[in-house]
């Protein structure tokens, strides 16, 4: 069980820190936006690249490198029109959660398209999941179990994340909480895409 308690904690550290994947996932899903879609594509994406990683990391680290600097510029572009969106709601006022008219609800399909490329233009997905948490697996006693671990904490990741965001709702309630919500998005995600771009 050594290898699953391993998966388990490496996985966790690193989906944990994957900061613009997480806002946004945060964000729509306080907005009721398909909660459990936005979990399912978070969740069976990091364990397809998972498996990917902890089977085939010698050949994935030869791929990956040239593959940088495309998803690099695509994840720069992917955060700074999300950070617009958010700038926007926070200045129009528009997304506060005390009216149900104000929330934007999107189709469970732009809801995935959008959770896909959010997850998928991010650089630090392929890094931390496939490269190394791939790394850490592949050398594991028991790499299956090591994989399970892994995919376990994305599961309990995003079930969190999602699962407790009515009780942040609630917090946001205020329209004023909620722009300065919407406020701190933006400036996170533009944060992320500046550090991405240098």
């Amino acid at each position: 069980m050594l290898s699953f308690f391993t998966g388990f904690t490496v996985g966790l550290s690193l989906i944990v820190a994957i900061g613009a994947q997480n806002i946004w996932v945060l964000s729509q899903s306080m907005a009721g936006a398909n909660r459990l879609v936005i979990a399912l594509v978070c969740i069976l994406c990091d364990a397809a690249l998972i498996v990917t990683g902890v089977y085939s990391v010698q050949l994935i680290q030869l791929w990956l490198p040239p593959l940088v600097p495309l998803l690099t510029w695509a994840g720069v572009a992917m955060l700074l029109w999300l950070a617009f969106g958010a700038a926007q709601r926070a200045w129009r006022g528009q997304a506060a959660l005390h009216s149900s008219s104000a929330v934007q609800v999107q189709s469970w399909q732009k809801t995935a398209l959008t959770a896909l490329a959010i997850t998928l233009l991010n650089p630090h997905v392929y890094l931390d999941t496939v490269v190394l948490i791939g790394s850490v697996g592949s050398v594991q006693a028991q790499p299956f179990w090591f994989t399970v671990g892994a995919c376990l904490a994305s599961f309990c990741w995003f079930g969190a994340l999602t699962g407790l965001a009515p009780k942040l709702k609630v917090w946001l309630s205020s329209p004023i909480r909620w722009r300065l919500f919407d406020g701190l998005v933006a400036l996170v995600l533009s944060g992320i895409a500046l550090k991405l771009a240098l």
